[in-house]
């Protein structure tokens, strides 16, 4: 396997130390998945994720999503129709696990199982802390001013 070396990345910030190992664990996770299910991750709208799975023979039951740990993992397990006499069976009926590393703030707020393909809709909620703020230089003392609202216009 190729490792990148993200030393320039380094030189120039702080916090950022767990990005290589989430980078190899990324590249890792594409080698055991082998594609199944396939699925889609796309922008609905600023701050607004989604991720499509196409699930189909799964119901309801037969699938869980959880999160733990800032990842995302969705599993299938269907039980086995031994009665069924197949010419050819080209639809997988296996379990499967597939996980989706989540950023800083992202949280799922909705599922959803329709037509075979599972929906789970994703949201990032930066806390008020954390948004971008002016700081008055005033001597030896520092005050916030205001925090800026998502639109970049002070709150």
């Amino acid at each position: 396997m190729t490792r990148l070396d993200l030393t320039p990345l380094y030189r120039s910030s702080v916090g950022f130390d767990r990005f290589g190992s989430l980078l190899d664990a990324a590249f890792q996770s594409e080698k055991t998945s082998a594609g199944y299910p396939p699925y889609n991750i796309e922008v609905l709208e600023e701050n607004h994720y989604g991720i499509t799975l196409a699930v189909a023979g799964f119901k309801e039951h037969d699938l869980t999503i959880e999160t733990e740990n800032g990842v995302l993992t969705v599993r299938g397990k269907q039980g086995k129709e031994d009665n069924k006499n197949y010419l050819h069976q080209g639809i997988a009926q296996r379990a499967f696990e597939r996980k989706f590393n989540l950023a800083d703030h992202v949280e799922v707020t909705n599922a959803s199982l329709n037509d075979g393909l599972l929906n789970i809709e994703l949201v990032r909620e930066i806390p008020e802390a954390m948004k971008p703020k002016s700081i008055a230089i005033n001597g030896n003392k520092s005050t916030v001013i205001s925090h800026k609202a998502d639109d970049g216009k002070a709150a």
